[in-house]
């Protein structure tokens, strides 16, 4: 769902620089390393948070999205637990994948969401052992906050899986963090924020009447089939959809078919239109569905637009951002047409955090776009401010794969860095800031 052209990372460092000027990281009082002798500038103090998020383990490796970085992977984790400085390890969602998952498989594959993790687990033993090593020596903290492809992971299955790892949840599927000692911080995955990925309480509680699964889910069902497939011509063509006038109400009905039509575009599969492709067997939903359903369709053209699946849902984002906590509404038309841009998550940061009176956030780091950034920003009350987003660890991805972020405190400073994990081990800094006056 990546339609924007990447931001280039070099014109991000130069803002950086021009905001914060000559206080980079990198300084010879402070430098962040993973190696065991760990950093000068704290001797053997513990300060150090570090946030990965989407890592998206899967279940199977014949459709999973990480599989080559998974030992480089399983590899840093271990560095992170020989650290002497790192305090809190932070998983910022995305964490167990629930959603890339062709869409003719059953997700659970018959079983329970517990019996699913484990076997993820098993499948990325390498990593879930790091992990469960680190928590494990109860040197540091790890902490894992709700991502979209894991919305529905309950803090039972994480526990049964990765016993004492701490957990960030405010409503179901969502989380914020601030790490300890570091109120100015925030931390989530950024789907909050997005009219596809958000959860969804209302559309379909006269088919699965607890689900809060969004629409976002079945594309990606869809999505995954098409990359196994891959990327075929499609089948049977789909029926157009066109514009009525019949109020705003369907106005907006047209404009998530138009999103909904790129994306099919985007990633075609074989299968026809009317074709029963998505088994669910989760959250509720107990039958097989068609593109058809997920799609708006007219009868006829210049007809009403009607939906099986999520009807009314764009009449309803207002009260689903109210059930979902969202401070600043964003208006309907733009979460719809502006889903798929990376650049309107990271926006959010301003709109949810710096520019809101009532927020005193100075530091907030996302996931969820897999484009790792710094931006640095200015607070409602002119104070500075940085959005980082830490990435993804995924095999394939248009931009730097295997990225982390850091944040660390030092006396009135923080001390926040972006850095890519090489596969031999090596780090390189992708931007480095210092924010002062805490």
């Amino acid at each position: 769902m990546k339609i924007l052209k990447q931001v280039c990372i070099f014109s991000i460092m130069l803002s950086a620089l021009l905001l914060f000027g000559a206080l980079p990281c990198a300084a010879s009082d402070f430098s962040f390393t993973l190696e065991e002798g760990g950093m000068p500038a704290l001797g053997g103090e513990r300060s150090v948070v570090v946030v990965i998020s989407d890592i998206h383990l899967g279940m199977d490796d014949a459709y999973a999205e990480i599989r080559e970085n998974r030992a480089p992977l399983a590899e840093f984790l271990q560095k992170i637990r020989r650290s002497p400085n790192i305090k809190e390890l932070v998983i910022a969602g995305d964490f167990i994948d629930e959603w890339f998952i062709p869409a003719g498989m059953d997700t659970y594959a018959g079983q329970t969401q517990k019996e699913f993790a484990r076997r993820v687990a098993a499948n990325n033993e390498s990593v879930a052992g790091a992990f469960r090593d680190i928590i494990s020596d109860g040197k540091i903290k790890v902490v894992y906050v709700p991502g979209n492809h894991d919305l529905l992971i309950s803090s039972e299955t994480i526990q049964s899986v990765f016993p004492g790892m701490a957990e960030a949840r405010d409503v179901r599927g969502l989380g914020v963090y601030s790490p300890d000692g570091c109120p100015e911080v925030a931390i989530e995955h950024g789907h909050r924020y997005n009219f596809f990925c958000a959860p969804d309480p209302i559309s379909n509680r006269g088919i699965a009447p607890d689900s809060i699964l969004p629409p976002g889910y079945f594309f990606t069902r869809i999505a995954t089939l098409s990359v196994v497939e891959g990327k075929p011509r499609p089948g049977a063509p789909r029926p157009v959809v066109a514009p009525n006038s019949r109020g705003e109400s369907q106005e907006l009905a047209y404009v998530y078919w138009k999103v909904w039509e790129g994306l099919m575009d985007e990633l075609p599969v074989r299968e026809a239109f009317d074709e029963k492709i998505i088994r669910t067997g989760i959250d509720g939903f107990t039958e097989d569905y068609a593109m058809g359903d997920l799609m708006p369709r007219q009868a006829e053209p210049g007809g009403d637009i009607v939906m099986n699946l999520f009807s009314g849902i764009t009449d309803t984002w207002e009260e689903r951002q109210e059930l979902n906590r969202v401070a600043v509404k964003i208006p309907v038309r733009d979460a719809i047409s502006k889903a798929a841009s990376s650049a309107e998550t990271d926006g959010q940061a301003n709109v949810q955090y710096f520019k809101n009176p009532s927020s005193d956030k100075r530091i907030v780091v996302f996931g969820h776009t897999h484009e790792a950034r710094m931006i640095p920003s200015e607070m409602h009350d002119g104070r500075r401010a940085l959005y980082v987003n830490s990435g993804t660890w995924i095999d394939k991805n248009p931009t730097q794969t295997m990225t982390f972020a850091t944040i660390c405190p030092l006396g009135s400073e923080r001390h926040v860095g972006l850095y890519h994990y090489s596969k031999d081990g090596n780090l390189t800094v992708m931007g480095e800031a210092v924010l002062e006056g805490f």
